[in-house]
């Protein structure tokens, strides 16, 4: 695939380094061999779900499991129907966050599942957990072995959940916000407690963003070798097409095709109604901002055209999605709008046919129908 050509009148900003019109991109690229779910999103803001139903419509999505907040999951099902899926979260923006991710998350769990069929419970145990919660004065909270989540994991399961969990994140912020390690341990002691938690709770689990360690694949290996209950969702798009990139197309398609039906599709889109506002002007290289409906709608068609283009072609040429983590590691060579090369793995449709649909239904819509 050659590099698209860029729209005249489109708005270059960090969503759309490239100048592209996606609505025109996803004509370009044609529908999917099969529809695609979505098993990792955030969908937030009524007002924003209909600007995400149309990029998602225009790249073959047609269903998404959401880590929504509580109080917009009804307004947002109103506008996506059976199109969306929740996944239970805690009250992550509580003014006692400490009371949130303890008796609150509990709640919350029960409500999401009795009220929205939720089938799936997310711990989030990043390393930076650290700096929003001591964990010294909360330690019934912090820690995926914690007390609290210990109990929301049996809560979870007792009424039919599977577990999903974000453990650790990019090398890149493990040379620079994570270099203490006495404060945030190293990368691969997060993986420690999940391990136990794997063996403690056998139902399934799905570890976002290719299980925090998309760079390692043959960690991964290791991983999903010693847990048949272990499942990787492809998320956090900017750093799966930096990444993924990376590795040669025959090592990763031979990684998915070792695990396939433990991989599944996802991107990590954030939505939300604050992306129908006008932003402060310097915000226009923000890593995940917008500030219209039309903004809005690149942003989230960003993401879905970056993931089809790495895994359905062969294009090899930047990535149109600015890549705040470069400057991070190498300020010296790279600014705000700096971005990776983005190298199409030009997957088999069988192998696409998994990804995008079958891995999700055999795992997500196999579980639902047997946990109703």
């Amino acid at each position: 695939m050659k590099p698209t050509e860029p729209a005249p009148t489109a708005r270059v900003w960090a969503a759309n380094r490239l100048g592209l019109d996606y609505q025109r991109e996803a004509g370009r690229l044609g529908a999917p061999p099969v529809p695609i779910i979505d098993a990792h999103a955030h969908i937030n803001g009524p007002s924003v779900a209909g600007i995400y139903a149309r990029a998602a419509s225009a790249y073959g999505v047609v269903r998404v499991y959401s880590q929504t907040q509580l109080p917009q999951a009804q307004g947002v099902r109103e506008v996506l129907g059976d199109r969306i899926r929740f996944v239970a979260i805690p009250d992550y923006m509580g003014a006692d966050r400490t009371a949130a991710m303890g008796e609150g998350f509990l709640r919350n769990i029960r409500e999401f599942r009795e009220r929205f069929g939720a089938c799936l419970v997310k711990f989030w145990n990043a390393p930076r957990l650290r700096d929003f919660v001591d964990p010294v004065r909360d330690a019934e909270v912090f820690g995926l072995e914690s007390p609290w989540r210990i109990r929301a994991a049996e809560l979870a399961t007792s009424l039919g959940m599977m577990l999903m969990t974000h453990i650790a994140d990019p090398d890149t912020w493990f040379a620079t916000k994570y270099a203490d390690a006495a404060r945030y341990g190293t990368k691969r002691q997060q993986y420690e407690p999940l391990e136990r938690m794997l063996d403690r709770f056998d139902v399934p689990w799905m570890a976002a963003h290719m299980g925090g360690w998309p760079e390692d694949l043959e960690f991964l290996s290791g991983l999903l070798d010693r847990h048949a209950n272990l499942y990787l969702d492809t998320s956090a798009t900017k750093w799966m097409v930096r990444e993924l990139s990376r590795h040669s197309r025959e090592d990763l398609l031979a990684f998915l095709r070792r695990y396939r039906g433990r991989i599944l599709f996802g991107s990590d889109i954030v939505t939300s109604d604050e992306h129908l506002k006008p932003n402060a002007p310097n915000a226009a290289f923000a890593a995940d901002a917008a500030d219209s409906a039309e903004s809005a709608f690149d942003l989230y068609a960003s993401r879905y055209w970056a993931l089809r283009t790495l895994w359905e072609t062969d294009y090899d040429g930047p990535s149109p999605i600015a890549d705040p983590d470069l400057a991070m590691v190498d300020p010296s060579r790279h600014d705000a709008t700096s971005a990776p090369a983005l190298r199409g793995k030009s997957l088999p449709r069988e192998e696409l046919e998994w990804l995008y649909h079958r891995a999700a239904e055999e795992l997500l819509t196999r579980w639902e129908r047997a946990h109703p």
